[in-house]
């Protein structure tokens, strides 16, 4: 077997196997703008090569950013009827990883503000006749 018939990258599990270079960096350059993180935050640096260790996975993050692919993949491929690319990858459709984190690594569960039940005000907005709504848990 010639060297370029090995495979290049080692420690790929979700990735396709024959991903190339450039196709690598485009999904690495994706996941990090849409974290809004720099390599290091899935990859450990090897100080003593004084070079990233990309293969490593002393960091959970990266475990979790797997976890998170597969989950976006079925999401695409169930939801939004997403087809794979010559590469197996799904293609893209539906949700990514920016469609939630939207630049920040770890996404802040929010619930909406506003209205609480069917037809009131929120809290402490004028109720109807001006008196101001209750604050707090209304629990009888």
């Amino acid at each position: 077997m010639k060297p370029e018939d090995e495979h290049k990258f080692k420690n790929l599990k979700v990735l396709p196997k024959n991903i190339t270079d450039k196709q690598l960096d485009n999904v690495m350059d994706e996941w990090a703008h849409s974290l809004g993180v720099h390599c290091n935050f899935c990859h450990v640096r090897n100080e003593a090569e004084k070079k990233m260790d990309f293969v490593s996975d002393a960091k959970p993050e990266k475990e979790m950013a797997r976890k998170m692919y597969k989950m976006m993949n079925k999401l695409n491929q169930k939801y939004f009827g997403a087809k794979k690319d010559s590469l197996g990858m799904v293609m893209k459709s539906g949700v990514n990883c920016y469609s939630c984190h939207r630049g920040e690594s770890h996404p802040e569960v929010k619930v909406p503000e506003g209205r609480r039940g069917p037809g009131g005000p929120p809290p402490g907005a004028p109720a109807p006749g001006g008196a101001s709504a209750p604050q707090g848990d209304h629990k009888q």
